[in-house]
């Protein structure tokens, strides 16, 4: 085995873990044309490979005398953390179905296979190290030790040839916890999904207007007055750390998002005049607005905020919103009035918008880390650093979008198209199966700098009862956008792949909802 550089490692073993579970599935009209079910050549390898050929040689695997063992050639040892921990999850993967049914006791004369030896080929292999934009993640299954796993009533493997890498470097996953506060089990469950997927990032959108359930140690009144409870919805410094390190193993990033000047109502309930004082006439309302932009007494607390955020959250990037400012608070309100004339900003609020972020662009860049943001920071023309990240997000004109950031030389992400919040009956995931991220007019040097996407959940309507089976298989369909070959557009193959690839979750206990009426060889028991 050659799975080449560290990350690698978690692809290859989810490749060689494809336990095909087939879904018995009947044929039905729908509001919108279903593709005829039938069996991919690919059998239901889920992101679809960029290069594999699938041998009808078969060969057989048991339990108990199966191993995953580090290669003897391999840079890692057997200290690697990640790869000790991915070995027994896999394991179980593997056998866990068969030894529940009863099966994998078969004694006999077939040909077997009894170790799996694992070569990371990196001078680093990152054992110990976070994920980042730049970690290889690309694997090679050369012969003879390379095999897609099958069962009937026993465990067998097919002879597989596959060299694998991703399209994009950034796949990535929003979950909304403020609308709505998501149990740490919930996220957990997810990052497993997304990793059964091939997401490597987790964008969490952790705090709104509505509750603040980020628990901070220099502002705990934050959380205190801010979350819907401050006892029960909250994410303790200890749950942060989990889900960090939970994401860690499976490859994952975890970007944060605090996002302001607006989007931040439940700020104002622990930081005192931090939000904007919103007036009628010449009289408070008593109602505020977005960040109050004008008072130094903001920047001292944003400088003192992100510098915690920096520390807890490893990656090299913060998510900082920018978007959907009302402006409505902020033209009401006298004071502000007369520090717009005073900076010549006469009456563009705009301009008073974009002061402000580039203040806190400049207290983030402090930290030292890289920041990402909405695509509204962009077109305000905020002055922003070479290594910012674009997130589109906007409307059917993305494509365009698209060529204006990447044609001011901007690395971009997007994610207009995955709106997965947005629901409908049926077939739906085909919708974001058939976006091509490079449908844009540019230059070979600008479609370099669509790094990737995400599929964004947002929790208006969303909470942990609805959460899973509402992301599941939809998700999945964004996450082979990303991965597989530009080429991979076959939406007949995808059915046929996903519909396995869907039960195969469900026979996780991830509860993915149906695309078809009928039945999974195991059904979901969570119930």
């Amino acid at each position: 085995m050659n799975p080449a550089l560290g990350w690698g490692t978690t692809t290859f073993l989810l490749l060689l873990a494809a336990v095909v579970c087939h879904g018995h599935v009947e044929r039905q009209e729908q509001w919108e044309e279903v593709p005829q079910l039938g069996e991919s050549r690919f059998g239901s390898l889920w992101p679809l490979p960029q290069n594999v050929v699938i041998s009808p040689v078969a060969f057989m695997l048991r339990s108990s005398s199966f191993q995953i063992v580090h290669s003897a050639e391999s840079s890692a040892g057997p200290g690697c953390s990640i790869l000790q921990s991915a070995f027994r999850r896999y394991f179980e993967y593997m056998f866990g179905y068969t030894k529940n049914q009863g099966g994998n006791t078969k004694k006999g004369q077939d040909s077997e296979v009894t170790e799996l030896q694992v070569w990371i080929t990196s001078a680093d292999s990152e054992c110990d190290a976070y994920p980042s934009v730049t970690s290889d993640e690309s694997c090679e299954f050369p012969e003879p030790m390379n095999f897609l796993i099958f069962f009937t009533c026993f465990l067998f493997i097919n002879k597989t040839d596959v060299q694998d890498f991703p399209r994009f470097a950034h796949r990535g996953l929003l979950l909304d916890s403020s609308r709505h506060f998501l149990p740490v089990k919930v996220i957990l469950a997810n990052l497993e999904a997304m990793a059964m997927n091939k997401y490597n990032v987790f964008h969490w959108h952790i705090v709104d207007d509505n509750s603040f359930p980020y628990e901070s140690t220099v502002f705990p009144d934050l959380s205190r007055k801010g979350a819907y409870h401050p006892y029960t919805h909250i994410y303790t410094p200890t749950d942060v750390k989990m889900v960090i390190e939970f994401a860690r193993m499976r490859g994952i990033r975890v970007i944060s998002e605090f996002d302001t000047p607006g989007h931040t109502q439940s700020w104002g309930k622990g930081q005192m005049d931090l939000l904007t004082s919103c007036y009628s006439g010449e009289n408070p309302t008593g109602s505020f607005g977005p960040v109050n932009p004008i008072l130094n007494s903001t920047y001292d607390f944003m400088a003192k905020f992100f510098k915690e955020v920096s520390l807890v959250f490893p990656d090299t990037y913060i998510h900082l919103g920018g978007d959907e400012v009302d402006f409505t608070c902020w033209k009401s309100n006298p004071d502000i009035q007369a520090f717009m004339q005073e900076h010549g900003f006469d009456k563009d609020f705009k301009k008073l918008e974009s002061y402000y972020i580039q203040k806190l662009l400049d207290i983030v860049g402090s930290t030292k880390k890289g920041y990402m943001i909405w695509q509204e920071v962009f077109d305000n023309g905020v002055k922003l650093k070479p290594d910012t990240v674009v997130e589109v997000w906007m409307g059917s004109n993305y494509q365009e979008e698209l060529q204006n950031v990447t044609a001011a030389g901007f690395s971009t992400i997007l994610s207009a198209p995955w709106y997965l919040d947005y629901i409908s009956y049926g077939q739906d995931w085909q919708r974001y199966y058939k976006v091509e991220p490079l449908a844009f007019k540019g230059t070979d040097a600008q479609k370099k700098l669509v790094i990737g996407g995400e599929a964004c959940l947002w929790g208006e309507y969303v909470d942990a009862t609805n959460l899973t089976p509402r992301l599941w298989p939809r998700a999945s369909a964004v996450a082979e956008r990303l991965w597989s070959n530009q080429n991979v557009t076959d939406v007949g193959d995808a059915y046929n792949r996903l519909t396995q690839h869907r039960c195969r979750m469900v026979a996780r206990g991830i509860p993915a909802e149906p695309l078809f009426v009928g039945y999974c060889d195991q059904e979901y028991k969570g119930l």
